[in-house]
């Protein structure tokens, strides 16, 4: 059981009430009792990113170890709009926004997620059916000072922002979801912790046992520093050709690969454990990113899929004019990174940074073989690089913070 509950531990931020939690995962093992797990996405766009797997794969595990998985579409809550994290109220989606979104969704979760071992349900089908009374009754099982503890709301209203009332209901009616599902656990990224606490607080005012809650970390993006988001233009889509996510992962800093490794490889701890002392003892650390980058496009795209990204990926960079052998250049950055125009100067390969801005416009710059399309992206410190500026100025670079 030890190593069961390492792997329920794994990348997890927070476990509440892990003690308890534990306890209740040994014994539904041995009595072969199945938990009802639940995960809640609103769908707010139509694409999943990796950032999004981090809760699938853990969901996954729970399948893997015989629990009710249950992959909640918040198609109700969606229409409402998560105020999490946000200075302003949220605009609500439309009805058929969210019911696009929703199929897609579905479509994809199932690249991580068993088909046959996962429940995918609508909050919408028991939210429609509470009535004014229902919705007055929930409302009334929390007041305003709760509420304003949640640190988003606080800081607005301290701020002399407006909060919209509907937004004070939008984790009432995320914590009822696990009241209607009866759920045993809950599991949302860390910025969620509010919310699934809130689940917990009414299965009890509902005379139900209350839920453990589980948080997963915000995955960091391409640039180290920001959460993966579509927005950013940080990520990697789960729908992305196989040899744009290949390049994208291989262009991941050595130190953000063990990140990714713990919270989306499905490979051992021990294994993981095994690959830092490789490197450790002198195996570069691409050779390790090529298994990272191997796993998640088969898992997405399949094995074939994979073994052609590789082999596109390194003919690009050793049989494409690239020399294998090409110095790696220290390049002094400030401690907040640097970004793709002043990096391109800073490597000798332009003469200022408005060529290098004009170039990224030509299309003419690629960092790790994907050509950039935004000469502000910013680089973290410690990542090493591959950027080219057309087809004959080419740099190996590593980024070094000053002093």
């Amino acid at each position: 059981m030890d190593d069961i509950w390492a792997e329920v531990e794994r990348g997890c931020e927070e476990i509440i009430p892990a003690e308890a939690f534990r306890t209740r995962i040994e014994e539904a093992g041995r009595a072969s009792q199945k938990l009802v797990i639940k995960a809640g996405f609103d769908p707010t766009a139509p694409d999943l990113h990796l950032g999004h797997t981090v809760l699938l794969n853990k969901m996954r595990l729970f399948q893997d170890l015989g629990h009710d998985v249950v992959f909640l579409i918040g198609d109700f809550t969606g229409r409402i709009g998560d105020p999490t994290g946000k200075n302003i109220t949220r605009k609500p989606l439309d009805e058929a926004q969210v019911a696009a979104n929703a199929a897609t969704y579905e479509a994809q979760i199932y690249k991580v997620l068993d088909p046959a071992r996962t429940r995918v349900v609508l909050n919408s089908s028991w939210l429609n059916a509470l009535s004014s009374a229902d919705m007055i009754k929930l409302a009334a099982t929390h007041t305003v000072a709760r509420m304003l503890e949640r640190d988003d709301f606080n800081k607005r209203y301290a701020a002399h922002q407006p909060i919209a009332i509907h937004e004070f209901l939008y984790p009432l009616i995320q914590g009822y979801d696990s009241v209607a599902l009866r759920a045993d656990v809950e599991l949302g990224g860390t910025d969620q912790k509010f919310n699934l606490l809130m689940g917990r607080q009414l299965q009890q005012v509902y005379g139900q046992s209350p839920q453990a809650v589980l948080t997963m970390p915000l995955l960091e993006g391409l640039d180290g520093v920001n959460k993966m988001s579509k927005s950013l233009g940080n990520y990697i889509g789960i729908d992305e050709p196989p040899a744009e996510q290949y390049g994208k992962l291989m262009s991941i800093s050595d130190e953000l690969m063990w990140r990714y490794f713990e919270l989306l490889s499905f490979k051992p701890i021990a294994t993981l454990a095994a690959y830092r002392q490789e490197v450790a003892d002198g195996v570069n650390p691409r050779d390790v990113k090529y298994r990272l980058a191997h796993e998640l496009v088969a898992r997405f795209h399949g094995e074939a899929a994979a073994a052609s990204a590789h082999d596109a990926f390194v003919s690009r960079f050793s049989d494409g004019g690239v020399p294998e052998d090409l110095p790696l250049q220290q390049v002094q950055t400030p401690p907040h990174g640097m970004q793709v125009a002043a990096l391109l100067f800073a490597a000798g390969l332009t003469k200022s940074n408005g060529e290098g801005i004009r170039l990224v416009k030509q299309g003419a710059v690629r960092l790790d073989g994907e050509r950039i399309e935004d000469a502000g992206l910013l680089l973290k410190v410690g990542g090493e690089h591959l950027i080219q500026a057309g087809k004959r100025r080419i740099a190996r670079v590593c980024l070094k913070a000053d002093g």
